[in-house]
């Protein structure tokens, strides 16, 4: 069955916010990333600062700097940008506007026999995202202090993001041989978490984003309020069950459209056979012929 509408559409909104994101093509060339002033803004993803094509900044790692240096700065630029984008889109930004969502997205597309959408152990794990969003991204920076320096380490940014590693360490690494001479142990832990992150994006839909990103975490907050929401219209549901099969994230739908899990990608509104379900900016949106239950 052909690709549905709205998730061609969304393809086409990542592909293009990725590039726009990531525009500054002579630092893949250089080897080296850019240094211009919209450095200082925020992108809504993950989207890494030392990517040689980024043009901004990651909210993660941009609010990390403020708490790492010897003044612990309160970051209140970033805090107000995730507060701002999280109030409006919520979710929405992971599923439409994150370019390492997009990579899990294509990671998953791979002919694989034996997909699964969810790991073993689905619940427990997915707690883990709000455990990295408060010990990696916020408690270590501000307590695992250097005793001497009174500085710290961007700890998710340093130890985990796996956007980091893909986006800037392996190509930066690729066109420069004195940083390939200098990486160390931290680099092939990052590497090797990278890849088993890629391994499992090929079985399962999006780990990164179910189990350990804390911007998903963050934004999950907000998917209650954000004016962005999804709208189901009950007098219409018939409770074929077709939007709960197709949901990649396992949201219990049409019962929970605002839970903190779901990234807005709009599956379920192209599955529903009825048009129950819908995104505010497709009002008048129909559903393919059918139902993309088993697409």
């Amino acid at each position: 069955m052909a690709r549905a509408r709205l998730q061609r559409l969304r393809l086409c909104v990542q592909l293009a916010w990725t590039a726009l994101c990531n525009g500054y093509l002579a630092g893949f060339v250089r080897g080296t990333i850019f240094t211009g002033a919209l450095k200082n803004v925020c992108v809504p993803g993950l989207n890494c600062y030392s990517c040689p094509g980024a043009l901004g900044a990651c909210p993660v790692g941009s609010f990390q700097a403020m708490l790492t240096g010897m003044e612990v700065r309160i970051p209140m630029y970033v805090t107000g940008f995730l507060f701002a984008f999280g109030g409006v889109l919520g979710r929405i930004v992971c599923g439409w506007l994150c370019p390492f969502g997009l990579v899990q997205d294509a990671l998953y597309k791979i002919p694989m026999s034996g997909k699964k959408r969810d790991l073993p152990g689905d619940r427990l794990l997915r707690w883990l995202k709000y455990v990295v969003l408060a010990v990696f991204v916020v408690a270590l920076p501000l307590w695992m202090r250097d005793p001497l320096l009174n500085v710290s380490d961007p700890w998710f940014c340093k130890y985990i993001c796996p956007s980091g590693t893909v986006m800037g360490g392996w190509p930066l690494l690729a066109a420069n041989a004195g940083l390939r001479s200098a990486a160390g142990w931290i680099f092939a832990w990052k590497s090797a978490l990278l890849v088993l992150i890629i391994a499992l994006s090929v079985r399962s839909y999006r780990p990164f984003c179910k189990y350990l990103c804390p911007l998903g975490a963050f934004y999950g907050f907000f998917n209650r309020i954000a004016l962005f929401r999804l709208s189901v219209e009950h007098a219409a549901c018939v409770k074929c069950g077709s939007c709960a099969r197709i949901c990649p994230m396992s949201v219990d739908m049409p019962a929970h459209p605002d839970s903190a899990e779901c990234i807005r990608c709009g599956r379920c509104c192209d599955a529903c056979p009825t048009g129950a379900i819908r995104l505010p900016f497709m009002k008048n949106h129909q559903p393919n012929e059918g139902s993309c239950a088993n697409e």
